[in-house]
């Protein structure tokens, strides 16, 4: 009898470890499969801020042959031809995702956005010339909420099932026998599930005008999605900012408004908004970004300058706006109350304090949090370097050419199309009219709600002589 229990013991406690055995295999094989994560690393700067993760991958991202293989399976959801590119967004000959996208292993490899994604500018001198990517940027072509709407319409297609979207995937990478398990019955249902959860988020926008290609609501989503704050009906509309020579903009408030005044903080601020979390928000990559971006030179002039000219228009600019535009300027870098700079006021509006105060508790505890977020009563006299590539103007857009900037409100140019990236160099901007323009660019309407064109009256009675002078000299910073 004890033989019998104690083979009976040795048989269970085999049993037993054969179990966890299995149970740890299981659960080894679902976390790298999953879970997993690898970290990706550029040594290029430039590379890395391209491509490099921000942390959005692990709550927001998609599955990336799932993400590839949408605009082959969904076209009639984008704006036209051309994939992801009809979205604005420029791919690089020879690389994986377009650039301001990443790809990174999390379990299975995932798709991100970086920050790069609204900080790049493309340009052409000519329609026939291969478009040039100046990083740091105002991202002029890329349609964010277009972007994300795609997404949507494509998640609330019921062809969105594995059935539809694994041959696809299946043509541009061979899944292995237990992908296609977990991609048929896990991963493809649940990118689905979290789209539509997404949507219904942003479900705020649809009660707003429509950004365009080149402008984004940044703090909104903050505010309802990152902050649980209640919705509002502010509108936060405006244009897309560049980053670049951050070393000569030390101790300058940011952002449009200047809720920030700090570099580090507005990075970090950065990835939160676009999809990072408290938990995978990578500080020591987001250090990279911020160097990089602090010694980024902004890009030179590429056409001729009239240096006399140039020289004429110096002065005028020394008299009539180094005060609030040149480095070193008194008041450059600090924030304008609205009732003297005069422009639209939604911007503005939509920041409040207790968005401010919200977001400076969000991450305490941890080493990185924020203190340094704030409401102000206007808008940053930002400085002017690299200002030719940084059209339309105005914190929302709303004024497509220098020139136009230097005209009363009442003759700037009411309605244009924003999104194409051939340059004009006569009017200071991209062209933002005529065929062409309107075939592929967004109608902007300064009626529009938010979309004001008003305000920024400086330099408007200068004589018409001086004006030329003063734009020709505006292009050489």
């Amino acid at each position: 009898m004890e033989i019998l229990k104690s083979k009976l013991a040795r048989a269970i406690a085999a049993i037993a470890i054969s179990l966890s055995l299995l149970v740890g295999v299981v659960a080894y094989v679902g976390w790298y499969n999953l879970f997993r994560e690898v970290p990706t690393y550029y040594e290029s700067p430039e590379e890395h801020f391209k491509y490099g993760s921000i942390g959005t991958e692990n709550a927001e991202g998609m599955p990336y042959w799932v993400w590839l293989v949408l605009p082959r399976l969904f076209p009639e959801k984008l704006p036209g031809p051309g994939g992801y590119t009809s979205l604005g967004l420029t791919w690089e000959e020879g690389k994986e995702t377009p650039v301001g996208i990443s790809k990174k292993t999390i379990g299975f490899p995932r798709q991100g956005i970086t920050c790069a994604v609204c900080h790049n500018t493309i340009y052409r001198k000519d329609p026939k010339d291969k478009p040039t990517i100046v990083l740091a940027g105002p991202a002029n072509k890329f349609d964010s909420q277009g972007y994300l709407r795609f997404l949507f319409a494509c998640a609330n297609d019921p062809r969105f099932t594995a059935d539809y979207i694994l041959p696809a995937i299946q043509y541009n990478h061979q899944l292995s026998w237990l992908e296609k398990p977990l991609y048929r019955y896990l991963i493809i249902p649940q990118t689905k599930k979290a789209i539509l959860k997404q949507q219904q988020s942003y479900t705020w926008m649809d009660f707003r005008p429509n950004w365009g290609p080149g402008r984004i609501d940044p703090f909104n989503p903050v505010k309802f999605r990152t902050l649980s704050l209640p919705l509002d009906n502010t509108i936060g509309n405006s244009d897309m900012m560049s980053l670049w020579n951050q070393k000569q903009h030390q101790g300058f408030a940011l952002h449009w408004d200047g809720l920030e005044t700090s570099l580090t903080e507005t990075v970090n601020t950065g990835a939160i908004g676009d999809g990072a979390t408290r938990k995978s928000i990578p500080i020591a990559d987001l250090q990279r970004v911020e160097d990089y971006i602090t010694q980024l030179d902004p890009p030179k002039y590429p056409f001729a300058i009239d240096r006399a000219l140039a020289d004429k228009g110096s002065k005028i600019f020394d008299n009539s706006c180094a005060s609030c535009h040149a480095f070193g300027g008194e008041r450059t870098g600090t924030v304008i109350p609205l009732e003297e700079v005069g422009t639209d006021r939604h911007r503005l509006d939509m920041w409040t304090q207790q968005a401010a105060d919200a977001y400076n508790q969000y991450a305490e505890g941890y080493d990185w949090d924020f203190d340094n977020l704030r409401k102000t009563d206007g808008y940053v006299s930002v400085s002017l370097d690299g200002l030719w590539l940084r059209a339309p103007y105005l914190h929302n857009g709303s004024v497509p050419y220098l020139t136009d900037l230097l005209e009363v409100p009442e003759k700037r140019t009411p309605v244009f199309y924003r999104g194409y990236d051939v340059y004009d160099p006569e009017k200071v901007g991209f062209v933002a009219q005529g065929q062409e323009a309107q075939k592929v660019g967004f109608k902007y309407d300064t009626r529009v709600e938010a979309n004001g064109n008003q305000g920024h009256l400086y330099g408007t009675d200068l004589p018409a002589d001086d004006k030329k002078a003063l734009i020709e000299y505006l292009k050489t910073l």
